[in-house]
């Protein structure tokens, strides 16, 4: 794959799968050591998340993250982000039951963020799991029901933001998609049912608030993106904050993926109109995947082999026919039956909603190219609808900065800088600052 994404934070907008008792009274949850939040002495929050096998992650308020792994002294070592590097940072967990840490030898405590598990019934009655953290005190505060990319990983286990948020200051709603960790259900990619859903932990995340209930919106990263606008629409919140979504279908995602991909390598207006014809062959493909189907995209697949573009056309969904045999199709493309709405347009939805939006973009998204999307917003802005757009320069998918390896690997390394003191001060309501780290969001014309 072109972006060399970490397995258990990977939300790509649309992901091929196949082919690589109810509302129960609420009880408070108590996250192992160490997982939690902790604020350092100078103020700052740190958050420590399960990562792969024996391995934890941080990830400091200003961006920052690293890997850790235990050593026999009892030492935790940090790589830098994603990169499997040594970054020298060191975690010492001296005192776990009394919720303290070291990071680097400053001394930090984990916070106490009260918190509630449920179940509750999404659409249909389906079964869902969720849990709503808030940061401590009595006062109501803003809260953020935390949407879904398109991965089937449990959210309740590996959202972050269930803690980093809190730590803030701002409340949140986690819950696993249906068909994913404890949640009932057959995995999905119906954009409109996953927004009943989210409807439904909207409300969920309300009940259980009570009188804590502020401000409350939805936080739509990827493929949650189409999703919260919908969901915005179907019930009144007070903001959607959406992160590297699209405002384009998930069949243009795919046709801008592969025009990205080919400029960067520098082929010329002739190679593009080729790779967007054999990205069109594998839209019909997927909407109709029939023998007869797969035999003419297979066809074209075949004459533009030869040609020097061809590798370089990665596309969102291509890249996963591009060496698959007729065999191999039939006997994966069952797992296509996942209601995606391949030429579902966002922008009729995204410009009636008269709610206060924020679209947090990664300028060089390969999987969810963010040009068209920010033109489309901007047009929006500039009309006096209630759109703000931060583009973080030289971040990719998940709006994390990177390194590129010899081989042209993309390797993350952490958050850019005011990446989540932006959505915390949007949830607030308030104005967003003239600048987070080297990000100047644009705001609504009033």
């Amino acid at each position: 794959m072109h972006a060399t994404l970490h397995p258990l934070r990977r939300t790509r907008p649309f992901l091929l799968a196949g082919l690589l008792c109810l509302a129960s009274a609420a009880q408070a949850v108590e996250p192992p050591c160490p997982i939690g939040a902790y604020r350092l002495a100078d103020r700052s929050t740190l958050d420590i998340a399960p990562s792969e096998g024996k391995t934890l992650r941080w990830r400091h308020q200003d961006g920052r993250s690293g890997a850790l792994t235990e050593g026999p002294d009892g030492r935790w070592t940090s790589t830098l982000g994603w990169t499997g590097r040594p970054d020298g940072h060191v975690l010492r967990f001296p005192a776990c039951g009394q919720g303290r840490l070291e990071f680097d030898g400053q001394a930090a405590t984990r916070l106490e963020l009260p918190s509630q598990d449920s179940r509750f019934e999404g659409d249909g009655g389906t079964p869902l799991a969720g849990r709503l953290v808030l940061p401590p005190g009595s006062q109501p505060v803003p809260i953020v029901v935390l949407l879904h990319g398109a991965e089937r990983d449990g959210a309740l286990e590996l959202n972050s933001l269930q803690r980093r948020l809190p730590a803030l200051g701002i409340g949140a709603f986690v819950y696993d998609k249906r068909g994913t960790g404890a949640s009932g259900g057959k995995y999905t990619q119906d954009f409109p049912l996953l927004a009943r859903d989210a409807v439904a932990a909207l409300r969920e995340a309300r009940r259980l608030a009570g009188p804590r209930a502020g401000r409350i919106g939805y936080q739509g990263p990827s493929q949650g993106g189409w999703v919260a606008p919908i969901a915005a629409h179907l019930a009144p919140v007070d903001f959607v904050i959406v992160g590297f979504g699209l405002a384009v279908s998930v069949l243009e995602e795919d046709r801008s993926a592969v025009v990205m991909n080919l400029e960067a390598k520098g082929h010329g207006r002739a190679a593009i109109a080729q790779g967007l014809a054999l990205s069109d062959a594998a839209g019909e493909l997927v909407q109709n995947p029939t023998p007869e189907q797969f035999e003419r995209f297979a066809a074209l697949r075949e004459k533009f082999r030869p040609e020097p573009w061809f590798k370089h056309a990665h596309g969102n969904f291509l890249f996963m026919l591009m060496n698959i045999s007729a065999a191999e199709f039939e006997a994966a493309k069952s797992m296509l039956e996942m209601g995606t709405p391949w030429r579902y347009d966002p922008m009729p939805t995204i410009t009636a909603l008269n709610t206060p939006q924020l679209w947090m973009l990664a300028q060089d998204d390969v999987d969810a190219p963010s040009a068209d999307t920010a033109r489309l917003l901007e047009g929006l802005r500039t009309q006096g609808r209630p759109v703000s757009v931060a583009m973080f320069p030289k971040t990719e998918h998940g709006v994390y900065e990177y390194e590129t390896a010899p081989d042209g690997r993309r390797l993350s390394t952490r958050h850019p800088a005011g990446y989540l003191d932006m959505m915390a001060d949007f949830a607030r309501g308030g104005p967003l600052k003239p600048r987070y780290g080297a990000v100047s969001p644009s705001r609504p014309l009033r």
